[in-house]
């Protein structure tokens, strides 16, 4: 057996195709579908911007579900109906922290929040997939912490687990401006979240340490998953 002596790519500086026609002809018939999810503060958002330098489409869930329950959409009555005047704000609309302070200290009610805004958020994530696939992006990532439990982690080739150490996403949430003790609730409602999705996952990426040590980590992964891809696609 003789030895493969193609030269090896540095898995971190491959550069994507430059439009849709290229990618084609690579072999690919859609965008590798790249879940991401895991606890808040641990750089889903992060990691996504990365695998965007890739060229990869990133699609938030958090921000559709922002979009689907603003003031005027079908979500956002129906979260008033649900949760009435504590979370209703001087204009009327929804006021997002008073929903956030509720529903993260009662587990029913961030439930039913959920049951009112994920069947309106899935369709536009489907959407999103598509338009990626259309534009020939090597990869589309979705950013979404219930990727497992609602769903989407079925669209995906690929569920990433993003990890960090506790004193990490503590010192993040801080970071953004969130207090100590609406951190420790909004940790305490996804409580083993990590445990539960690591079986999902196909990689667990950790995002401790340097930020250009934890870039390298996850664009050579995603070196590596497009280039699994193109194995079995035959390319």
């Amino acid at each position: 057996m003789t030895a493969d002596r193609r030269p090896r790519r540095d898995p971190t500086s491959a550069a994507p195709p430059p439009d849709g026609a290229a990618h084609r002809a690579g072999g690919f018939r859609r965008a590798l579908r790249i879940g991401l999810t895991g606890p808040i503060g641990c750089g889903k958002s992060t990691v996504a911007g990365w695998l965007a330098e890739r060229g990869a489409a990133v699609v938030d869930a958090d921000a559709i579900a922002r979009e689907v329950a603003a003031p005027g959409e079908p979500a956002h009555e129906a979260i008033l109906e649900r949760f009435g005047d504590p979370v209703r704000g001087p204009d009327g609309a929804v006021d997002r922290a008073a929903l956030a302070r509720l529903v993260f200290a009662d587990a029913a009610a961030l439930a039913d929040l959920e049951a009112i805004v994920h069947p309106a958020v899935r369709p536009r994530i489907l959407a999103a997939i598509e338009a990626a696939d259309a534009a020939g992006a090597p990869a589309v990532a979705i950013e979404a912490i219930k990727l497992v439990e609602g769903g989407l982690a079925a669209l995906c080739d690929e569920v990433w687990l993003v990890v960090c150490a506790p004193t990490a996403q503590r010192a993040r949430l801080a970071g953004r401006g969130v207090g100590e003790a609406d951190a420790e609730r909004r940790i305490a409602a996804q409580g083993g979240l990590a445990a539960r999705l690591r079986p999902h996952a196909t990689r667990v990426l950790a995002t401790d340490g340097p930020s250009a040590q934890a870039r390298r980590r996850a664009l050579a992964a995603l070196a590596a998953a497009l280039e699994a891809r193109q194995d079995v696609s035959g390319a």
